[in-house]
C-alpha cells in the first residue's frame, strides 16, 4: 500500500501548521479550542470555501483572532440547543474574507453535518499534522510520554468527542489510499446518521410506513429498527432510523430539535439519535 511520510505532509499543509502555530503560540490561544477552530476551517474549504486557510497566513494578529472568535461563535451555535442568533446571522469577518456569505444560520440548520465534519477532520487530519505544535505547547504544562497519545486538556469534548494525537518521528510513514487516504465523509459513525422515532399511542405505525414517508421527502432510508420485546398485543412506540447520509438528518430536522410528520393519520416525532450507555 502507498504510504506518505509525516514529513511530506507537514509539507502538503504548510499554511495549516503556520496558522495553527500562530493561534497556539503567539496568540495564546486555546490548543483544544483551536484544533476545531482548524477543523471548522478545513472542512469549510470542503465544502466549496476554497483556500480559506491561505488567505489568512498574511493578516494580521488582530484580524486572525477576530476570525477565530467568530469561529468559536459557530462551534458555541453548535452546542446550543437553543441559541440566539441575530436576524441575518452574518459572521462579518468571516464573509468578508472569504468573499462569500458565511453565517450562524447557515451552520445551525446544518448542524449534524457540520459537527460530523469538523469531528472527522480533526481525527482524520488536524490528529497527524499539528502533533509537534501540540507537542511544544502542552509539553510546557504536562509531561510528553515518546509514543504515548498527547493528554490535550479540553478532550474528551462534550460535543466533538476524543481525538487521539501521538508524536511520531519524521519518517513514519503514514498508509495512503487514493489522494491521502483520509476521506473525512467515509469517518462518519452509524450513530451519526442515526434518528430517534416516537409514535403515538393508539396509533400504531408500520415500518413500511417509515419508509414511505421519509422516502418520499426525498432522503435514503438505510434501515429502520422498531421496538423489540413488545408485549403481546400492544405497539411499537419508538424505533431508530439509520440514514445514508448525515446531510439526511439535517434535511429532516432542519434545526429543529424535533421534526413531527404525519403519514395514515398517524404522528411520528423525529430527533437526534444520542447514545445513552
Amino acid at each position: 500500500m502507498a504510504s506518505i511520510t509525516l514529513e511530506e505532509l507537514h509539507a502538503y499543509h504548510a499554511i495549516d501548521r503556520a496558522v495553527f502555530s500562530r493561534l497556539v503560540i503567539t496568540l495564546r490561544r486555546d490548543p483544544a479550542e483551536s484544533l476545531l477552530v482548524m477543523a471548522m476551517w478545513l472542512w469549510l474549504e470542503e465544502k466549496g470555501y476554497p483556500n480559506i486557510i491561505a488567505k489568512m497566513v498574511n493578516l494580521s494578529d488582530p484580524l486572525l483572532e477576530a476570525l477565530a472568535g467568530e469561529a468559536v461563535s459557530c462551534l458555541n451555535c453548535l452546542g446550543s440547543k437553543n441559541p440566539t442568533i441575530p436576524p441575518n446571522g452574518i459572521l462579518p469577518l468571516t464573509t468578508r474574507i472569504m468573499e462569500k456569505d458565511v453565517s450562524l444560520h447557515m451552520f445551525y440548520q446544518n448542524k449534524f453535518s457540520t459537527i460530523s465534519g469538523i469531528k472527522s477532520f480533526m481525527t482524520t487530519v488536524c490528529s497527524r499534522i499539528f502533533t509537534d505544535i501540540l507537542q511544544h505547547v502542552v509539553g510546557s504544562t504536562s509531561r510528553v510520554i515518546p509514543n504515548q497519545p498527547l493528554v490535550i486538556p479540553g478532550f474528551p469534548h462534550s460535543l466533538f468527542g476524543s481525538v487521539t494525537i501521538v508524536p511520531r518521528a519524521m519518517d513514519h510513514d503514514f498508509p495512503i489510499g487514493g489522494l491521502w487516504g483520509w476521506n473525512p465523509s467515509n469517518n462518519v459513525s452509524e450513530d451519526d446518521r442515526t434518528l430517534f422515532l416516537t409514535f403515538s399511542r393508539g396509533f400504531p405505525v408500520s415500518e413500511d410506513e417509515i419508509r414511505e414517508l421519509f422516502t418520499n421527502i426525498g432522503v435514503c432510508v438505510d434501515s429502520v429498527r422498531m421496538q423489540d420485546n413488545v408485549p403481546y398485543g400492544e405497539q411499537p412506540l419508538f424505533a431508530k432510523m439509520v440514514l445514508r447520509s448525515v446531510a439526511n438528518v439535517d434535511q429532516i430536522l432542519s434545526g429543529r430539535p424535533i421534526a413531527k410528520f404525519r403519514i395514515n393519520g398517524k404522528h411520528i416525532w423525529a430527533r437526534k439519535y444520542e447514545r445513552r450507555e
